[in-house]
């Protein structure tokens, strides 16, 4: 699963990714700081069944803190947005490419206002145009792959008789679309799927802003949240756009914190609601001043950073995923070489037994007999549905 950070320069997008990932990236005041994408790993996080075990886990592709399994998840940190990016404008062409294979995407925002819609220092701003207007470059990025064989399209369709979703989906290989996401946008478009010769230009739009919801979920972190000026634009963010999710967050706050966990000064694990100071740290006054201010200012009155917070809300409430722990020995949950808890999966809801034996290994799903649940023993059929933090053994035909 790939997570995008998006967003217009200047807004702290870098420093959010660097913060989530600890990966290397520039961060710096000016436009277009980001050049190539970065990639990196974030984490979501679950509770680490080890806690009723009473045993220590083994994670072997992912890793554990205090109970709370962090569950690994590509990220990638974008070039800077500007409006015109899907004619081409700023660095538009390599943005949109970058973002083909997402699954969800982080709008990065600044919640302070003070970068205009090119990502400039300015003295006010609303934030919101910087929501309309990636949202439309998206759009309009999925209505021109669309529209450029448009006419051969829709009268192969309708006179054809050849299904709508299949073939969009082939017309947007590559981008993660597919037959689901294009009837579910056809349901919540309304428009005529058996007549697409005669659509509008405004049909096509309204199709591929469903498409783009569907397929290109997003999640708005609401950064500089720290800022006196912020309080109100999330307010307004929150009123202007009701059905997207919007998180306060503080990035720098954030990747300081991780950066002095990392060096032993704090004990901090992400996502929580307050931190440490070690008391044997060598901390020099400013330093410990400036922990204290991230404490009063940003970590009390946001209940922690919000950068977890996002990721966990993109992965749990966006894109559905629920974490289970497959193993092969279901009384001491562990792998045949005595591995507690080696792995955590990111399936979706709704996935069942045998779907998951399948993700473990083809010959596994091929060979499926029952499954069997780590807490009550009971044994599972295939259609089986798993729940979120399932313990599962997966049992098949030699």
């Amino acid at each position: 699963m790939e997570v995008g950070i998006v967003g217009k320069p200047n807004v702290g997008k870098s420093t959010f990714f660097r913060a989530a990932t600890l990966a290397e990236a520039e961060v710096a005041n000016y436009p277009f700081t980001t050049i190539k994408a970065n990639v990196g790993v974030g984490y979501t996080r679950a509770p680490c069944p080890h806690t009723e075990l009473g045993t220590p886990c083994s994670p072997r592709n992912s890793e554990c803190a205090e109970g709370i399994r962090l569950v690994p998840m590509r990220m990638i940190d974008v070039a800077g947005l500007v409006p015109g990016a899907s004619e081409g404008k700023g660095l538009g062409n390599q943005f949109l490419d970058d973002l083909r294979q997402a699954s969800v995407l982080i709008h990065v925002v600044d919640a302070s206002g003070t970068t205009d819609i090119e990502g400039k220092a300015c003295d006010e701003h609303d934030p919101c145009e910087d929501v309309r207007f990636l949202e439309e470059e998206i759009v309009a990025w999925f209505a021109n792959i669309l529209k450029k064989s448009w006419t051969r399209f829709s009268r192969r369709v309708q006179f054809e008789h050849l299904k709508f979703e299949v073939v969009v989906a082939e017309q947007f290989t590559g981008l993660g679309v597919n037959e689901d996401h294009v009837r579910q946008a056809l349901r919540l478009s309304g428009v005529d799927a058996e007549k697409p010769a005669q659509w509008s230009d405004d049909d096509i739009h309204t199709f591929c802003s469903a498409l783009r919801a569907i397929a290109k979920p997003i999640i708005i972190a609401a950064n500089k949240a720290d800022n006196p000026k912020a309080a109100e634009n999330l307010e307004v963010l929150k009123k202007t756009f009701p059905d997207t999710l919007v998180v306060p967050t503080c990035a720098e706050a954030e990747l300081a914190l991780r950066n002095a966990a990392r060096g032993g000064v704090v004990d901090y694990v992400p996502g929580a609601e307050d931190f440490k100071i070690n008391e044997d740290a060598k901390l020099n006054d400013k330093q410990r001043h400036g922990l204290e201010l991230i404490r009063d200012r940003v970590i009390r009155p946001l209940k922690g950073t919000g950068i977890q917070k996002v990721l966990d809300t993109a992965v749990k409430d966006l894109l559905k995923l629920i974490v289970v722990y497959p193993v092969e020995d279901e009384n001491k949950w562990a792998d045949g070489k005595g591995n507690v808890l080696p792995d955590a999966y990111l399936v979706p809801q709704g996935i069942t037994a045998r779907q998951l034996a399948y993700r473990i290994h083809t010959d596994i799903g091929e060979k499926f007999v029952c499954a069997v649940d780590g807490r009550s023993k009971r044994r599972m059929g295939e259609s089986h549905v798993l729940d979120d933090g399932a313990v599962i053994s997966i049992m098949a035909k030699k």
